[in-house]
């Protein structure tokens, strides 16, 4: 079913939990990850630093939890190619503290376009265009510039400042989620038009793929 952007709430990552090493990264359509006495639960959202370059700093929600494993919901780890096996270890991380940025008066994705790389052999009289893989992808919300001083304003500020990695969290009306492991750059400089609220803008600058769920999920 077709959906409104109205309901939508954004959210950045404010804490973390301790990183932990992840001893053992499986390749399969859902990748489990050995992780001795790591104490998530199902539904946990963990970012994983990997050996494997297309898992790096990506977030997923966690499932089919044990005492020593749990599973990387969508992290689809099972072509060899790209996920040479037993090269996927490193860490993770929980995150422990999501902040709701309200008053968001709008919200635009950017990047993710492939990046083509066009030739020619000179016997012919066309053109050829491959994909050399995909430009980075960020969001941009605006914001009420009235915001200043909420929860979710302070974060952006202090998180702008520090340039550490964090996560932004999407959920729409109809509990689907869009997960983006970035870093946040804040412009407070205020923007006025006549007929429209004062506002400011927040991009969120994307360090690997979005992970997305269905509301079923």
């Amino acid at each position: 079913m077709a959906q409104l952007p109205k309901g939508t709430t954004f959210h950045v990552a404010t804490a973390f939990g301790a990183a932990q090493a992840a001893t053992i990264v499986t390749n399969a359509a859902e990748a489990v990850v050995t992780c001795a006495g790591h104490g998530y639960a199902n539904g946990d959202l963990v970012e994983i630093s990997s050996g494997w370059g297309r898992l790096d700093k990506r977030v997923f929600e966690v499932k089919s939890v044990t005492t020593d494993t749990f599973v990387l919901k969508r992290g689809d780890t099972s072509n060899t190619d790209f996920f040479y096996p037993g090269e996927g270890v490193g860490t993770v991380r929980e995150v422990t503290t999501l902040t709701q940025i309200s008053k968001v008066t709008a919200a635009q994705s950017n990047g993710g376009e492939p990046r083509n790389v066009d030739y020619n052999y000179i016997e012919s009289d066309v053109d050829y265009s491959i994909n050399d893989g995909f430009s980075a992808t960020s969001y941009t919300l605006t914001l009420d510039a009235d915001s200043i001083g909420t929860a979710g304003y302070t974060a952006l500020q202090q998180l702008t400042d520090v340039q550490t990695d964090t996560v932004m969290k999407m959920r729409t009306r109809n509990g689907a989620r869009l997960f983006l492991p970035c870093t946040v750059a804040l412009n407070e400089s205020v923007s006025l038009q006549s007929g429209q609220i004062n506002s400011v803008t927040v991009v969120f600058n994307g360090n690997n793929r979005i992970t997305r769920y269905g509301s079923a999920e």
